[in-house]
Order: C-alpha cells, then structure tokens, then sequence
C-alpha cells in the first residue's frame, strides 16, 4: 500500500496523471492538515519573515549616521561598525543550532521562537537610549534573525519538496519562493534604509517590522500543521556551543586583525588559538557523539559537501560585490541613500526575471551543475567590468550591470537551495538548509571584513596631501568632503573610487572559485532523468 508524505494527495484520478503545478495540500497518511490555501498563507507568511530578517542586515548602514547623531554624537562612530558585527555573529552563530533543533522538534515551534525573538528585538532596537543598549538589542535581534532565514526556508523545502525528475516546477518555484528572496532583502536593504534615513526616523527601521512579523507569527501559529515525527532526536548542544564558538572567534580575527589590533597581538592570536582548539573539539564532537550536529552521513553525502565550499567562497565575494557599489555610488558618486538605493533595485529586477525564466535557462544547459558555472562565469564578468569604474561612468550602464548580476546570482542562489534539499533525507533538510546557510552567511562576514582591510589599506597608501582635511593620517574624512576645493574633493574621491574598483577585481576572481567547484558536481541530465523515470 502507497504511503502519504508530505504534499501527497490520496490517489486519484488527477493525481495518477503525474505532479499538479502550484501548491498542494499536506496530508499525514489519509488525514488531510492542510489546504492549498493555507499553504499558499503559511508560505507567503515564511517569505514576509525571511524578507524582514534579510532587510535588517543591510537596512541599518544606510540610516547608521543618523543613529550615531542621535544616540552618542561624540564617541558613536568608534563604535558604529558593532552594529553590523554583533548582528552578523547572532545570525551566523545560532543557525546550526537552529536547523538541528528544526529535525528533533519539528520547525514550527523552532519558527515561533525564532519570529518571536526577531519582534522583541526589533522593538528594542525602537526604543533603544544609547549605542549600548542599540548594539545589545540588535544582537537579540540577530539571534532571531538566524532562525528566521534558515527554518523559513526549511518550511519552504519541506511544502515544496519535489521529486528528483521534477526538474522544471521545482527548480522555478524553490528558487522564487527561497533563495532569491535572500538577494531581494540584500538589494532592497539599502532602498528602504535610505528613504528612511532621508524622510523618516531612524527608529522605524525597526518599528515596521512588528505588524508584518505579528501577521506572520498569527498565520503560522494557526495554520501550519506537518506530520507528526515518529522519532525524536536529541540536540547536541556541545557541538552547537563549539561551532558556535569557532565561528565568533574567526569573526572577531577577521574583523580585529590589522585594523584594531595588530595580527601579531596577543589578543589576535589567543582568538585564532581558541578557534583552532573549538574547531577540532567540533570535528572529535561530530565523530563521537550519538546525535551530532551534522552527521557523519550527512557529510558523506557528495553534493552537500561540495554546496558548503560553494556557499562560503560565494557568500564572500557576495559581500564586495553588492556592499562596495553602495559605497562607490555614495562617497565616489555623490549620490543621496534613497537615490543609490534606488539603482540597487535593478538587481532586485534581475532576481525577479531569474525567477521567471528559470525553467527555461534550466532546458537550455540540461545540467544544474553548467547553469551554476554559467553564473559564475556572468557575475565574475560584470565584476571585472566594475573594477573599471571612473569618476563620470554612466548611471545606466551601472544599473544594467545591477541587473545582470540579479539573474546570475538569482540562479545561483536558488540553485545552491534546491541541489541540497533535494539529494538529502527529509529527516536532515533542516541541518542541510541551515548548514549552507551558516557557510554562506560566514562567507559574507569575512567578506566584509577582508574588503574593509583591502579598502583601508589602500587609502592608507594611495591618500596624500592632495585629499587636503580628507587625509586623516590615510584615513578617508568622507565628512568633510563637502567642504573641499574641487581640486581636493576630486582627489579624495578618485582615491575611493580605485580603492572599490580593487575589491570589484578581487571579488571577481573569488566568485570564479564556485564556478569551477561547481564542475565537479555528479549528476545526471533530464533525458537521463527522464529515461530512468520511463
């Protein structure tokens, strides 16, 4: 007798005739939990979660400076980058943990927690009286965030799990209704933050995330019903406390190292000493432990491992790639936040169109594994491009460039999702999801950190007395700009521009790096697919 698992319908005569497009009711067995409507609800509400989370990583840089002049104008900006920092290593560190607690106790209660965390966070963030009390609560906020980004799209996988030879449906709406909502946040971030930084408080950042993530937490909270697990599985809070510990530890190194201590300081090398000994007490916890972390089968399993390198390397060169042309347009450019963020949302068309014409980039490459290389190949290329950038380089070509990248990173990103939920058990998709999630979202931060030192060096060397008050001790004033002589202002802002233009060139290289990896992926065409289906 046929079992029912999640999405199955009881047999019928529609469903005899093969899988029905769009959503699908859930049943347990012959016991129906759900409806299409309300899976079409509980997905769009996981999407509005994921959506606020991804938002909140960029959203804050654009409205940073308003923050410091409101909470500590005199001593704010030696401390304003813990912003980004303290949300980045709640978020990274906490998603592990967050995926194994998702297959012991299912991901709903995991989700709640998660979106409730977020909510407390953000109306903290609100109120916050001082820079203390700011960077504090956006680490409460961080670690509900971790949770959001990755059970989200664990619930997603788990309503839209398809079949291996379901190439066309599954691959078009996982990578729409997922992964390319990662680089809709990551570009609308800045959009949103500069209309707030030049219309609005500063406050509402955070404020606008309470009705939308009270909806959400309602529908889910009513609505979401999954089979019961028959077998509970224990956390391994050890190996979570390890990786945890690791990570914030590398972290630190890489956003410490050559800017406020010395490479060779004790406190550099005590953190990357203690990371080493976390790191190989996680690898001896994972090879001993009854339940690990990731287990060791997982770990067997070739294209989970290949996606984690993949997932690192991108998640780097993501982080030069989109943060710096921010940069580029507003110091090197001139241009307000709400205007650069608007050009950012040319990207956010790109990703669209990657949704939507997905299914039949995926019929002309036959492989998955080729389309990964492909866009590869197409973000390194507009990268490199980018690394030519001049003083007057022309708005529209930067926004077409925006674009190509939408569509290249769109595929890649949804790709990367589907490949992995679809070649591991349904009992590891939500260590399998929040592992590359984790990777990925490691790979930004060091990326932040490594272009931040790649930018700072070369001010530090290219700066001169040209740059006149700009040049603090090869530091770049972007406060004083305004005040400059145009021969000043000129020579400060060249000096930016060829500062991004090295980190366009390195990241286009490093994005090359998945694109080979990517090669080296086994697995069969359609028609093969098609053939065995047969």
């Amino acid at each position: 007798m046929t079992q029912l698992g999640i999405g199955d319908q009881p047999p019928s005569a529609d469903t005899q005739q093969g899988p029905q497009p769009g959503p699908q009711p859930v049943y347990d067995g012959s016991r129906r939990l759900m409806g299409k409507n309300q899976v079409i609800l509980v997905s769009l509400s996981c999407l509005t979660s994921l959506l606020l989370a991804l938002l909140d990583v960029n959203i804050v840089s654009a409205v940073s400076w308003k923050m410091v002049a409101d909470l500590d104008p005199v001593h704010g900006i030696s401390r304003l980058p813990w912003l980004t920092t303290c949300y980045a290593l709640a978020d990274c560190i906490v998603v592990p943990l967050y995926g194994k607690l998702s297959d012991a106790h299912g991901p709903k209660p995991v989700f709640l927690f998660s979106l409730g965390t977020f909510l407390v966070g953000s109306c903290l963030c609100g109120v916050a009286q001082s820079m203390t009390q700011l960077i504090v609560f956006r680490t409460v906020q961080g670690i509900g965030a971790g949770g959001l980004t990755a059970v989200a799209l664990i619930i997603m996988g788990v309503l839209f799990r398809s079949d291996a030879d379901d190439l066309d449906g599954a691959t078009s709406s996982k990578t729409a209704f997922g992964a390319v909502m990662f680089g809709v946040g990551l570009a609308l971030g800045p959009t949103l933050g500069g209309f707030v930084a030049d219309s609005l408080n500063w406050r509402w950042v955070f404020y606008i995330n309470l009705p939308f993530g009270v909806a959400a937490f309602a529908v889910v909270a009513t609505m979401l019903r999954l089979p019961r697990r028959t077998q509970r599985r224990r956390v391994d809070f050890v190996g979570a406390a390890l990786i945890a510990g690791t990570a914030a530890a590398a972290l630190l190194v890489a956003d410490w190292g050559g800017k406020r201590y010395a490479w060779d300081s004790a406190t550099v090398l005590s953190l990357s000493a203690a990371g080493a000994l976390m790191l190989g007490g996680f690898v001896w916890r994972i090879s001993t432990a009854d339940e690990p972390l990731i287990s060791l089968a997982l770990l067997r399993n070739p294209m989970f491992r290949i996606m984690m390198p993949i997932s690192l390397i991108g998640g780097l060169a993501l982080a030069g790639g989109l943060f710096y042309v921010g940069g580029y347009l507003q110091i090197g450019r001139g241009l307000s936040p709400s205007r650069a963020g608007l050009l950012t949302l040319c990207m956010a068309c790109g990703l669209i169109l990657s949704a939507l014409v997905g299914r039949w980039i995926i019929r002309l490459f036959g492989k998955f594994k080729y389309l990964l290389t492909a866009s590869g190949i197409i973000q390194a290329a507009v990268l490199f491009c980018f690394s030519g950038l001049g003083d007057h380089t022309d708005f529209v070509l930067i926004g077409i460039g925006m674009a190509v990248i939408g569509v290249a990173l769109g595929q890649s990103l949804g790709l990367a999702l589907l490949f992995t939920q679809n070649n591991v058990e349904l009992d590891d998709i939500g260590i399998a999801t929040t592992s590359l999630r984790f990777s990925q979202q490691l790979g930004t931060a060091f990326g932040f950190a490594l272009f931040s030192t790649v930018v700072t060096r070369f001010l530090a060397g290219h700066l001169t007395g040209r740059a006149g008050a700009a040049n603090v001790n090869g530091e770049l004033d972007t406060g004083v700009l305004a005040q400059l002589t145009p021969e000043q202002h000129d020579s400060a802002v060249h000096t930016f521009v060829q500062a991004t233009n090295l980190v366009f060139f390195i990241s286009a290289f490093l994005v090359l790096v998945p694109s080979v990896l990517s090669l080296f992926i086994r697995e069969k065409s359609q028609r093969e697919l098609a053939a065995t289906a047969g």
